[in-house]
């Protein structure tokens, strides 16, 4: 006797029919999503908007390095007691370092800068290629000079002497300059000497040795040396009195701080302005009086 064999029970599906969707689907899904996002990201971050310099009645941030205190003062009574006579809203903005500043003033998201001389400024630029900026206006002279705690005088400096100078190329040059104006050493006639090094020396009487220091380690140096050039402010700031500043003549034109700003916007109003107010006269009688800047930041004339 055969028996016809029984099916098997399908398994339970609780009622629902099971599909699976097909996987270009999902991935389609996906792509579509990656996309909006970088269409998003582009929008927010590089969406065509337009830099304060270009639109009527927009505040014009000028910038310059975080902690310089003289140079803050500058601005934030420019914005108070002389922007408005000229029609302008000015704001002070403090950023981190050189080619931040640079950058900034060159895409339009600041005014201009007066952290920087035309020497420095010409540096940034060659090793920046893609910067559009210019020196617009001279504004004031850093306070800059040779320091001692050893000695009151140039003429004491002894044989041998240590003498430090800064380590980028364009204040070394200043200090190599204000070196031969104290007749310390000769510099080569043919060059141009804002633009000088050490190899440009044709004359060391003295035998002065030179030990290359940033701007903060100068000043916290200077008791290891016998002197060192630089700016007043690093040496005020390290608590170092003005009496040992031993010989300080005025600055030439080109170590003036300088009004920059960006290339693309010179002609625009909103800068010929911003320009117009850096150059009030104002400006000058600020910094020959007011005690926030003294010694630090020098009038022009």
């Amino acid at each position: 006797m055969t028996s016809t064999p029984t099916a098997l029970p399908e398994a339970d599906d609780h009622g629902f029919e099971i599909t699976r969707r097909p996987k270009w689907i999902w991935i389609a899904a996906g792509l579509v999503v990656v996309v909006a996002a970088i269409v998003g990201v582009r929008f927010f971050f590089f969406g065509e908007t337009k830099s304060a310099n270009e639109i009527p009645g927009a505040t014009l941030v000028v910038a310059t390095n975080e902690g310089n205190a003289a140079e803050q003062a500058l601005i934030e009574y420019i914005a108070s007691d002389v922007a408005p006579r000229h029609g302008l809203k000015i704001a002070f903005r403090g950023l981190a370092d050189s080619n931040t500043i640079n950058r900034a003033v060159s895409e339009g998201e600041v005014a201009g800068t007066i952290y920087q001389h035309k020497l420095w400024l010409g540096q940034v630029l060659e090793a920046n290629p893609d910067f559009r900026e210019a020196a617009a206006t001279p504004v004031f002279r850093w306070g800059f000079g040779i320091w001692s705690d050893k000695y009151t005088d140039v003429s004491q400096l002894p044989d041998g002497a240590n003498v430090s100078l800064y380590s980028d190329p364009a204040n070394e040059a200043q200090g190599l300059w204000l070196l031969e104006r104290a007749g310390l050493i000769t510099l080569n006639p043919t060059i141009d000497k804002f633009q000088a090094t050490q190899k440009d020396i044709v004359a060391n009487p003295k035998n002065i040795k030179f030990t290359l220091l940033d701007f903060a380690a100068q000043s916290r140096s200077l008791p290891d040396l016998d002197a060192a050039v630089g700016y007043t402010e690093y040496y005020l700031a390290a608590k170092v009195p003005i009496s040992q500043q031993i010989f300080a003549p005025p600055a030439p034109d080109e170590f003036a701080g300088q009004l920059t700003i960006g290339s693309k916007w010179a002609e625009s109003d909103n800068i010929k302005k911003l320009v117009a107010t850096f150059q009030d006269p104002a400006v000058q009688q600020y910094l020959a009086t007011d005690p926030s800047v003294k010694d630090i930041l020098l009038p022009i004339n």
